[in-house]
């Protein structure tokens, strides 16, 4: 008894030793483009026990999951304006997320747990909004094709 949790404090620690962290940067002015409002990296691929940071590059953004956009289990996920924040992934799947204040524009991205696209056929069904329309579905195929 006392042999298996042993081995199962060392699989916690290992996996906490092995997982990485991520930035995401957000940004108003991307490549000095006035108005270029984005995340970059745009796609992140990550396993599960990963951490995203995204970085408050320059001010008004923010981070949240969008409704339907994460694997079942997934709770709300919301960040400050203005504010890094970071999120430990633990269940795979492909998590879409979007700045509240820009979601009718590019400022949307993807994070991919465990190359599990399983749920990818509820991204593409996302309601998305003005020029994210066209940007997700760019994003979409490079997923599809990349990842």
């Amino acid at each position: 008894m006392r042999f298996l949790l042993f081995v199962f404090l060392f699989l916690i620690a290992a996996t906490q030793l092995f997982a990485k962290t991520v930035e995401v940067e957000m940004w108003t002015n991307f490549n000095g483009e006035k108005k270029n409002q984005r995340y970059e990296p745009l796609i992140v691929s990550i396993d599960e026990g990963d951490t995203v940071i995204w970085k408050s590059v320059e001010k008004s953004h923010n981070v949240e999951f969008m409704t339907g956009g994460v694997p079942e289990g997934v709770g709300e996920f919301k960040s400050k304006i203005s504010q890094d924040a970071e999120y430990t992934f633990t269940i795979p799947g492909i998590y879409a997320y979007i700045c509240s204040p820009h979601k009718t524009g590019k400022m949307l991205g993807f994070v991919i747990v465990g190359n599990d696209k399983s749920n990818l056929d509820d991204i593409k069904a996302l309601k998305y909004r003005g020029m994210s329309k066209k940007f997700a579905k760019q994003l979409i195929e490079d997923i599809e094709n990349n990842y």
